[in-house]
């Protein structure tokens, strides 16, 4: 078993949490699509890499990306994906779905203390707080251009579903937040062509990639309430 969730290695993604860091190894370099701090849009990755971050870390003066990237190096990752968050690293979630012959496998942080409606503008007076979701999800199968750009929307949409099913709202008027100001989601394949045209709900990964998705934040999020509503209590601590 190679993390907190108990699942073992798929497709040859192992998990790795170390102390300020969660990293996500690839058996291969994946054809990776993100819109990461660190190493965004297409790129080829054999990891992708969370830093966990304090307030201390990261003052007015501080430029994350540049903090990030010598992190990364100095650790000997900096051709990973990588990703900032103030969430508890050892606190992530992982689901693995399989359907019609596809696996997704997904990995995700999340934190709602940045929590946002989309499409509403944020009152004035509201003070910005550390917390975000972020995700990798690999699929098992090699996904041309455009269908990577779709699945990374079926992903977002996921993580939306996941997070409006929570209900958590921090409104007077109870409107739940939809996501944070500062999530991020990447997806990872196997980096061959041609690779499947489409990845729509419609279809195999699509299906595969929404539904562990979906898992993941629902189990993430579920957690992150327990821990925020009932602070005190032994297991939350």
């Amino acid at each position: 078993m190679d993390d907190a969730t108990g699942l073992p290695a798929a497709d040859g993604l192992r998990v790795e949490c170390d102390g300020d860091w969660l990293g996500v190894a690839f058996a291969a370099p994946r054809r990776c699509l993100s819109w990461a701090v660190h190493r965004p849009g297409l790129v080829q990755a054999g990891r992708v890499a969370w830093l966990q971050v304090r307030d201390a870390d990261l003052g007015p003066e501080v430029d994350p990306a540049a903090l990030l990237a010598r992190r990364l190096q100095a650790r000997g990752w900096g051709d990973a994906v990588g990703l900032l968050t103030a969430c508890d690293v050892a606190g992530h979630r992982r689901a693995r779905v399989t359907h019609a012959g596809v696996s997704a496998d997904c990995v995700l942080t999340l934190g709602l203390g940045n929590g946002v409606r989309v499409g509403e503008l944020p009152a004035a007076a509201r003070a910005w707080r550390p917390g975000t979701i972020n995700l990798v999800c690999q699929v098992s199968v090699p996904l041309a251009l455009p269908a990577l750009l779709e699945a990374l929307s079926i992903a977002t949409a996921a993580r939306t579903a996941g997070v409006l099913a929570l209900g958590w709202s921090d409104d007077p008027a109870g409107a739940p937040v939809s996501g944070t100001g500062t999530d991020c989601c990447v997806i990872a394949c196997p980096d061959t062509a041609p690779g499947a045209t489409y990845a729509g709900l419609h279809t195999a990964v699509g299906q595969a990639l929404g539904a562990a998705v979906l898992q993941a934040t629902r189990a993430a999020g579920h957690a992150w309430l327990a821990r925020t509503l009932c602070p005190l209590t032994p297991s939350n601590r």
